[in-house]
């Protein structure tokens, strides 16, 4: 399973996992906020750090964090946003100061939420609670 953990609250990470769920037309992710239940149990079972200051992909029981996700969740989806999956080519000092600097400042450039969006009926089978 292609676990894709973010911050629930986050319109940054919200707006993230819309976009995903668009390119993912393979329906190979599953999502759950680092909020949930689910996210919870997951944060425990994988020993997570700073969960909630980074987007966390879980593959086949690898974990990815920060921008070593992004590039990993970028090779499975379809689209132009596959070009991002050549982010390996910068330092990851550069590529993860980048990601620090959006992730510390998300709430205050992009906003939050008081709680966790729900997912369309549609979507709603892609979402772990």
């Amino acid at each position: 399973m292609n676990i894709i953990l973010f911050d629930g609250v986050c319109n940054l990470c919200n707006n993230l996992v819309s976009f995903l769920i668009k390119y993912d037309k393979n329906k190979i992710f599953t999502f759950t906020a680092t909020q949930t239940n689910a996210g919870k149990n997951i944060i425990s079972q994988y020993s997570l750090l700073h969960e909630g200051a980074s987007v966390v992909f879980i593959k086949d029981e690898n974990v990815f964090y920060k921008s070593d996700a992004i590039i990993e969740i970028a090779k499975q989806i379809n689209g132009w946003p596959h070009i991002f999956k050549y982010g390996f080519l910068f330092p990851k000092f550069l590529r993860d100061g980048i990601y620090n600097v959006i992730a510390k400042n998300r709430y205050y450039l992009f906003g939050r939420k008081e709680t966790c969006k729900l997912p369309s009926e549609e979507n709603g089978n892609r979402f772990l609670f």
